[in-house]
C-alpha cells in the first residue's frame, strides 16, 4: 500500500527539491494542498492528519505551529527546520553517526533533519569525540564555504537578479556575531562542551559546500598523525555508501585544491584528512541541498519505510 506524503512548505527551496525527488516514486502518494490554502491552519491540519508522513519545510516558528497541529495523530513528522534538532523526543536525522541514530530514525515519530553547515561539521567532529581522539572540552573552530542556494529564495533572487550588486562576486563571510543558528546542534550532537568558533562564507555559485575543521595534533589524545585519523574515519563509516572517506592524499588529484561545488547534485558526503604531524585539517564536501537538506530528509524517509536508503537519491 502506498504511503501518503504531505509536504508542508513545498514552495521553498528544500520543499521543491523533495517534491522533485518524489515524482517517479511508485511507493508513495503525494497529497498536494491547493495553492490558496497553503497558509490556512485548518486545511494544513487536515492534510497532516490525512498523511502517513509529513515533511515540514518551513521557518522555525511555522514548523512549531505545524507540530502542534499534528497532536493526537500518528502522522510521522520529518522536520527540515532548525526548530527541533536538539529537542527531547526528536530523532536526529544523521543515521551514519551510530547504530543508535539509525534506530532512532527507524522507530521515531518525530525526526529532525540536520542543518547543512552542521552536517559538514558533525561528520568530522562526532567521530573524533566518539573514538576518544578529540577531548570534548577542546577549543574547536570551523569554516564553511557554501553556495547561495542555502540562503533560500531571497538570496537566490539576489544572486541571480539581472542588476545584482558587484559585491556579490566576492565570497562573503557572515554569522559575524558568532550566533549562527546551527551552533546549538553542532555542540549538542557532537558532545562538545562549548560551541565552536564558526565562520560561514557564501560564494557566487548555486550549490555545494566545503566545511573544514583545523586541529593541533598536540591537543588531541595521543597526538595522532593524519594517517591514523584517516584510518579512524574509515573504520567509523565503514559500509556507509552515503559517506565516502577519500583515499589518503586524494587532494593531490585536484592539484592540492579542494573545490566547494564539485559535489553539487549529489546526495552523499566526502571526507578529506590533510595536514601534517603538527596541524591537521579535516574537511567534508557535499551538496548543501543534498546531504545537507532534501537528500538527508528523503534518506530518513527511506529508513522509516524500510526500503533502500538510497531510493530516489543520487549516489
Amino acid at each position: 500500500m502506498k504511503k501518503k506524503i504531505f509536504i508542508d512548505g513545498s514552495e521553498g527551496t528544500t520543499g521543491l527539491r523533495i517534491f522533485e525527488r518524489f515524482e517517479h516514486r511508485e511507493d508513495i502518494e503525494l497529497l498536494k494542498i491547493p495553492a490558496e490554502s497553503r497558509k490556512d491552519p485548518a486545511v494544513i491540519k487536515q492534510y497532516i492528519h490525512d498523511s502517513d508522513i509529513t515533511f515540514l519545510c518551513l521557518p522555525d516558528a511555522a514548523a512549531r505551529e505545524a507540530v502542534a497541529l499534528a497532536e493526537g495523530e500518528d502522522t510521522i513528522l520529518i522536520d527540515t527546520s532548525t526548530a527541533h534538532r536538539t529537542e527531547p523526543g526528536w530523532a536526529y536525522g544523521y543515521p551514519e553517526l551510530s547504530p543508535a541514530h539509525r534506530e532512532a530514525i527507524r522507530t521515531g515519530q518525530r525526526i529532525a533533519v540536520p542543518g547543512c553547515h552542521a552536517t559538514g561539521f558533525i561528520t568530522l567532529v562526532y567521530p573524533m569525540i566518539a573514538n576518544g581522539i578529540l577531548p570534548a572540552d577542546a577549543p574547536v573552530s570551523a569554516f564553511s564555504l557554501t553556495g547561495y542556494s542555502g540562503g533560500g529564495k531571497k538570496m537566490i533572487a539576489e544572486y541571480e537578479g539581472e542588476n545584482r550588486s558587484p559585491e556579490l562576486l566576492s565570497p562573503r563571510q557572515y554569522g559575524l556575531s558568532q550566533m549562527h543558528k546551527h551552533l546549538k546542534e553542532m555542540k549538542a550532537i557532537t558532545g562538545l562542551t562549548r560551541e565552536p568558533l564558526f565562520s560561514p562564507i557564501v560564494g557566487d555559485y548555486y550549490s555545494g559546500m566545503l566545511v573544514s575543521v583545523p586541529l593541533y595534533a598536540q591537543l588531541l589524545n595521543g597526538a595522532p598523525d593524519p594517517a591514523s585519523i584517516h584510518a579512524m574515519f574509515e573504520r567509523h563509516f565503514a559500509g556507509e555508501p552515503f559517506v565516502r572517506v577519500l583515499p589518503f592524499g586524494a587532494e593531490a588529484e585536484s592539484g592540492n585544491f579542494l573545490g566547494s561545488n564539485n559535489r553539487s547534485g549529489w546526495d552523499g558526503i566526502e571526507i578529506f584528512v590533510t595536514g601534517n604531524e603538527e596541524r591537521i585539517l579535516l574537511s567534508s564536501r557535499f551538496d548543501n541541498l543534498g546531504k545537507g537538506a532534501s537528500g538527508a530528509a528523503i534518506q530518513c524517509l527511506n529508513i522509516v519505510l524500510g526500503c533502500d536508503e538510497a531510493k530516489g537519491l543520487y549516489l
